[in-house]
């Protein structure tokens, strides 16, 4: 690994997503009833999982609102589940101060432009493997899988494995 990655890796304490596109492939499949779908991969449900267990804290920020979401946190016991949000940074600010922690012990994954304020700020940014190309300029990290197909499990792996868990 990339001695600088490795170091940024090892002060994550905050692990941030987003979801459609990162945690999900990016499409929304609507029924006739108006029922919504979305495709989450296990890989990255147990690198959640992984890094809580290894004592990150772990957090969604997205812009659209849908009870796949909460359901889906509700099952990866992610506390921090904030929908619908139109300013991210705002929300990313609460979330150190709540945390007490600075935006250097905090990782972010995201893969559109309505992410790129806080890629900025953050001590390690990811993009998907797919993120829009402003985006992949943009972060430390581009995952080589695509969003909903492991890219979460695959960034939580590289901070795990400079922080040895």
């Amino acid at each position: 690994m990339n001695p600088k990655l490795d170091s940024q890796a090892k002060e994550i304490k905050l692990f941030i997503t987003d979801v459609d596109g990162v945690l999900t492939d990016g499409r929304i499949v609507l029924g006739n009833d108006g029922e919504e779908f979305k495709f989450f991969h296990v890989h990255d449900g147990m690198g959640i999982k992984l890094a809580q267990e290894a004592g990150i804290k772990t957090a969604i920020i997205t812009g659209r609102e849908s009870k796949l979401v909460e359901r889906r946190a509700g099952e990866l016991e992610i506390s921090e589940v904030h929908q619908n949000i139109k300013d991210k940074l705002a929300v990313f600010d609460d979330l150190l101060a709540k945390y007490e922690i600075s935006q250097e012990n905090v990782a972010y994954i995201g893969d559109d432009l309505n992410d790129l304020e806080i890629l900025e700020r953050v001590g390690l940014s990811f993009s998907v493997a797919n993120g829009m190309q402003a985006v992949k300029e943009a972060v430390d990290y581009v995952t080589d899988k695509a969003g909903g197909e492991g890219a979460v499990r695959e960034a939580i792996e590289l901070i795990l494995n400079a922080q040895e868990q």
